[in-house]
């Protein structure tokens, strides 16, 4: 079975290409929100209590899907030195159980994320929508994690249905003919 992780920067594009490829191959989506917005309503959004916690519930869907033979899509905004550790278990949740980890990281130039970032769907979920916010930080979430390797996509231009094409293309992943959708341009 196999976890294909995709991180970045808010608003380059990880959950909508992350539901493209769920479209090409079937894969199961756990993106980043599901497990904050189950953690939050109990401990305070930030604390070091809710990265555990939210650790700890990512590691455990992630373990549980792989040993079910449930094929996985993740989403996070993974920070380079910060959250080194932390990613590095939650590729293990996948190996150690039998699954193989697969990384993509998507970029975008932070003009597009500017116009991406208040978007109905990012609002709809409760996701960063503050455009002042976008590269504001010293935060780096452009970054591959060191010793592995990253499928690197920038989508400033590329269509989310042809970021999810060269996915599965890059990692081998089947998908059912019928159902890829041509490409456009």
């Amino acid at each position: 079975m196999k976890l294909i992780v995709i991180h970045g920067a808010p608003a380059v594009g990880k959950l909508t290409v992350a539901n493209e490829l769920a479209k090409l191959t079937g894969y199961k989506v756990f993106h980043n929100h599901l497990s904050i917005d189950c953690v939050k309503p109990v401990f305070d959004f930030g604390t070091p209590e809710f990265w555990r916690v939210i650790g700890r519930v990512r590691d455990l869907i992630i373990t549980e899907a792989i040993r079910e033979q449930i094929n996985l899509i993740h989403t996070f905004c993974y920070e380079f030195g910060a959250d080194d550790d932390y990613f590095r278990r939650l590729i293990a949740s996948a190996e150690e159980n039998g699954g193989e980890a697969h990384l993509v990281l998507l970029i975008c130039d932070d003009d597009e994320r500017r116009r991406r970032i208040g978007s109905e769907s990012r609002v709809k979920i409760g996701k960063l929508t503050d455009p002042a916010r976008v590269g504001a930080t010293d935060v780096e979430l452009n970054t591959p994690l060191p010793g592995r390797e990253t499928l690197i996509i920038d989508t400033t231009l590329e269509l989310p249905e042809n970021t999810a094409r060269r996915i599965a293309g890059h990692y081998g992943i089947s998908a059912d003919a019928d159902r890829l959708p041509e490409i456009r341009s």
